[in-house]
């Protein structure tokens, strides 16, 4: 195996992991240790890899080639496919060790875990050799020394943990997607993962809640306190947090309710207004909207600004004043490739189009996948009967609600049966 004898595990979070052609397959999430019976350290046996569609997967450590901090490489193109699951004698090392509160041998000065080592023996295997431990000051300003020391001079690595911070698990997630982030957080103990979601702060935190089951946006938002749940909430794009509070007895929605901000929980109420399965209840009510004598240039700077996503940003919807919805009279819209071959200083109401019927808020989703995918669009404006605009379906909204309920769900990932299977591109 070409690679470093001693490797640290928190540093190889994220790494891209390739097959033996250089394609890239997935990135490490993790580091599986067996433990053992007698009071030498755990054996690594594996890493955990994330691959596309957020499958899990384990990857044997006599089938890696090569591991260091920029690239972990396989030495077979065939995987076992199966979503990975620890058993009873395994240890996730980055879930369960980072930020664990130790003690240091001897004289039993208190810590936290930073990191953990795994090296190799000159026979080929690998053990959790090395702890990397902040000791713990009790002065705020100040912060303890970085110890690193042999495993077996550290006390507190196995047994429950008691409470302990996030600060070293979130710095390893830190740079991931929310939909990756959501993932993760699905994998740790409800406890440790209402700890983690919690210190996360409040835009981070809302961008998570929108890609996490159902059932764990309830249990997270519970473990905050309610001043704090209405934060998120105003963070959480309104017809993400009407999906949330839908979720939630109708006493406490009001309650969170009541504690937002107006005007973040006005359109909020709004959504919560409108049938279950319909236009209104899966529409987003903060379309770009922009006045028929705004230019193209404003029209595209506007489309540009980067909380948007994609579906979001793809279209201008044209209104009379006011633009927040329900706006005045809907005029039309303007798709994204029509703004770009116009002059900049053209006005939009020279380039609008209003030749698709929009939506009403009554309308069925079935009725709108089969009018979106007839007419290749990936959002559609929905209208009141004053011809106000009220909103816009998205191509992800109906993705999401077409989808079976429990998709994010990574329980209802599992594949039956074990999946060997070359990668694409890769010999067998």
């Amino acid at each position: 195996m070409s690679t470093p004898t001693r490797v640290y595990i928190a540093r190889l979070a994220g790494v891209a992991v390739f097959d033996p052609n250089g394609d890239q397959v997935g990135r490490v999430r993790d580091a599986v240790a067996r433990l053992r019976a007698t009071k030498r350290p755990p054996e690594v046996v594996g890493l955990v890899a994330e691959m596309p569609m957020r499958r899990r997967i384990f990857l044997s450590i006599n089938r890696i080639t090569s591991i260091d901090a920029d690239a972990v490489v396989l030495g077979s193109g065939t995987l076992n496919l199966r979503r990975f699951e620890k058993r009873p004698n395994e240890l996730l090392v980055l879930q369960e060790l980072l930020d664990r509160r130790v003690q240091l041998e001897p004289g039993g000065q208190p810590g936290a875990v930073v990191d953990v080592a795994m090296e190799c023996s000159r026979g080929g295997e690998w053990s959790l050799s090395r702890v990397a431990v902040r000791e713990q000051t009790g002065r705020l300003t100040r912060r303890g020394h970085l110890h690193q020391v042999e495993w077996d001079r550290v006390r507190g690595l196995s047994g429950i943990a008691d409470n302990r911070g996030t600060a070293n698990l979130l710095a390893v997630l830190e740079d991931m997607r929310p939909a990756d982030l959501a993932n993760a957080l699905q994998d740790l103990p409800d406890a440790r993962r209402n700890e983690v979601a919690a210190a996360l702060n409040d835009e981070r935190l809302a961008d998570v809640l929108s890609e996490l089951p159902e059932h764990d946006q309830v249990e997270i938002l519970a473990a905050l306190d309610r001043e704090r749940a209405a934060d998120v909430l105003e963070e959480m794009d309104p017809d993400d947090a009407a999906d949330l509070l839908n979720e939630l007895p109708p006493p406490e929605q009001d309650v969170l309710l009541d504690l937002m901000e107006p005007d973040e929980a006005d359109p909020v109420r709004q959504l919560l207004k409108y049938t279950p399965g319909t236009a209104g209840s899966v529409m987003t009510s903060e379309p770009v909207i922009l006045p028929p004598d705004a230019t193209v240039a404003e029209a595209l700077a506007r489309i540009r600004e980067p909380q948007l996503s994609p579906a979001v940003a793809a279209q201008v919807f044209v209104t009379r004043a006011p633009q927040n919805t329900p706006t005045g009279r809907y005029l039309g819209m303007v798709h994204f490739q029509a703004l770009l071959r116009e002059p900049p200083a053209d006005l939009l109401g020279k380039v609008v189009v209003n030749d698709i019927d929009p939506l009403r808020p009554t309308t069925p989703l079935p009725e709108i996948t089969r009018r979106m995918a007839t007419y290749d669009l990936v959002a559609m404006p929905v209208i009141d009967r004053n011809n106000r605009l009220v909103g816009a379906v998205t191509v992800d909204d109906v993705l999401d609600h077409s989808l079976p309920r429990d998709w994010r769900d990574r329980d209802a990932l599992t594949a039956p049966g074990v999946t060997d299977a070359p990668l694409d591109g890769a010999d067998g």
